[in-house]
């Protein structure tokens, strides 16, 4: 396979959010929401703040080398895992829920981000190794939406009655079923029997959610020296027991996150809301929020109760049976990992530059901020369309009827508009001002009507000179919208809907080899590839 890939700003895609668009123009009004700029001497900042904090790398060494020891390490993985115990190595991190089959495209997108980062920072800073960490999210609750995945256009859903946190749920016989779903869409097609290996052996019958997603994440990236790691740790979740502590008696995150977000929901949307506690209760396949009612904390939807000193002995004897929500996991991951930076989302950078100053309270250092790479696949049958409408990667994000009129106007060989009849309009409008007004100056009311009725008219006109060159151009304008709708399923970004699995089984390891190769660094741009 042969790949190719062209760059345009995110800012031509109309795809993400006001706050995104800002952090990449660098605009001065948010620079106060984060640390350190998404650039090399951010990175050096990074480092140097990170120095000065306490990371308690034989830990993160032991659990890595754990969690291991049953799988075949590769060269880089074990130099890598070495590494960790060196205080001049620092990991480059993202994260994501533990989706079946790996969810959506993005998934492996923001993995291969990582991966080019750690390249790219090596070779600028010779001196410094850096690690690629995927932080499996495996406490998430939120079933439904991990549970289900689009392949061929089809939607698939894994049933189970399982309740808690999707990492701890177990592959079922609902799942291997669905497995065999898959299987009769693949199997026919080059990679088919090879992709299905992988599943079959990262979705064994009674293996663990997270565990399955750390085996095909394994078998995709292991050569590439990605460690991935599984927070649901007792050992890990010691290291953050005085900031749970915290939270449980002085809901200090409430307090600062919502000062924050009183600043930020000035101009943008927020992603995310402190509660009073930013903690789950996790145990016996439940993961419930905890509240606090006076001096007694309840689990939510259960007959669960502590008091204040209960709840604390029990942070103290049992820290894996508090799960951090949204507020607290950055926080947890910035602990227990010698970070630097952070790779997420749109939706992710915005609800981390919601949580700066927490992290200062807790003197927990503030990674760089980098949105992860975004591509738009293409075949080259598509390309070649692209080329034969004469249109450029960036007009399949316009909005339709704006990509309409442009187009039939290049058709044409010119602007379908108008303009000058407007401007010749105003002057005889001004003329008629300065005529009447010299007779009767109540009659200039008269005539401003008249100019609003005129200019409704003339508006109106333009629309249906348009209208009627885009009747004119309805083959070639179905041709765009055929286009179009292959590469924006359900008319969104084809990363948030289709899955890895029809372009692995066509491509196989070329495909992950093709977005490793395309996928940029720091430059912040999003990628048009196109795989032959």
């Amino acid at each position: 396979m042969t790949s190719h890939c062209k760059y345009i700003s995110y800012q031509s895609t109309n795809s993400f959010s006001g706050l995104i668009y800002d952090y990449l123009d660098n605009k001065e009004s948010l620079k106060k929401f984060y640390e350190h700029a998404p650039t090399i001497v951010g990175v050096k900042s990074a480092i140097a703040a990170r120095k000065n904090f306490s990371t308690n790398r034989s830990l993160i060494h032991d659990v890595f080398t754990e969690a291991y020891q049953n799988t075949q390490l590769t060269d880089l993985q074990s130099t890598n895992i070495k590494f960790l115990k060196d205080e001049n190595t620092f990991t480059i991190c993202t994260a994501h829920q533990p989706n079946i089959f790996t969810g959506y495209l993005y998934f492996i997108y923001k993995t291969a981000h990582v991966i080019a980062i750690a390249k790219k920072l090596k070779a600028e800073m010779p001196k410094y190794n850096f690690v690629p960490i995927f932080y499996i999210g495996s406490e998430d609750n939120d079933f439904d939406e991990l549970s289900k995945f689009k392949l061929n256009g089809k939607s698939f859903q894994w049933n189970s009655d399982q309740k808690g946190a999707v990492g701890r749920m177990k592959v079922d016989k609902n799942l291997l079923n669905l497995l065999e779903e898959v299987n009769k869409e693949v199997v026919h097609l080059p990679f088919g029997p090879a992709l299905m290996e992988m599943l079959r052996k990262a979705y064994a019958k009674g293996q663990d959610i997270a565990g399955a997603t750390f085996s095909l994440l394994n078998d995709l990236f292991s050569a590439e020296g990605l460690l991935v790691l599984q927070p649901d740790n007792p050992a890990l979740k010691k290291s953050i027991v005085q900031i749970m502590r915290d939270d449980l008696l002085h809901q200090s995150a409430e307090k600062i996150v919502t000062r924050t977000n009183e600043l930020i929901g000035e101009h943008y949307k927020l992603q995310v809301n402190p509660r009073p506690v930013n903690l789950f209760y996790l145990r016996d396949g439940i993961r419930n929020r905890i509240d606090k009612r006076g001096n007694v904390y309840t689990v939510d939807d259960t007959i669960i109760k502590f008091s204040e000193q209960e709840i604390i002995q029990e942070l103290e004897e049992y820290p894996d049976r508090f799960s951090p929500n949204v507020i607290l996991r950055g926080i947890y991951q910035e602990t227990i990992l010698p970070n630097i930076l952070f790779v997420g989302g749109g939706s992710e950078v915005a609800y981390w530059m919601q949580l700066k100053d927490l992290f200062h309270h807790y003197k927990v250092p503030f990674p760089v901020l980098v949105l992860r790479n975004s591509f738009m696949l293409m075949d080259s049958i598509q390309e070649h369309k692209l080329k034969e409408l004469e249109l450029y990667p960036a007009d399949l994000f316009k909005e339709e009827i704006q990509l309409s009129n442009e187009y039939v106007q290049q058709l044409a060989g010119k602007e379908i508009n108008l303009r000058v009849e407007e401007e010749e309009s105003k002057k005889l409008f001004q003329q008629l001002k300065s005529a009447v007004s010299s007779i009767d100056k109540t009659l200039i009311q008269h005539v401003h009507a008249l100019e609003t009725e005129h200019f409704k008219k003339l508006a109106a006109l333009e629309k249906k000179m348009l209208k009627a060159e885009r009747n004119k151009q309805s083959t070639q304008l179905q041709r765009i919208w055929k286009l179009k709708s292959s590469l924006f399923p359900n008319n969104i970004l084809q990363e948030r809907s289709e899955n890895f699995m029809p372009y692995y089984v066509q491509h196989g390891p070329a495909f992950i080899q093709s977005i490793l190769e395309h996928s940029l660094s720091l430059e912040q741009e999003f990628g048009v590839l196109v795989m032959k």
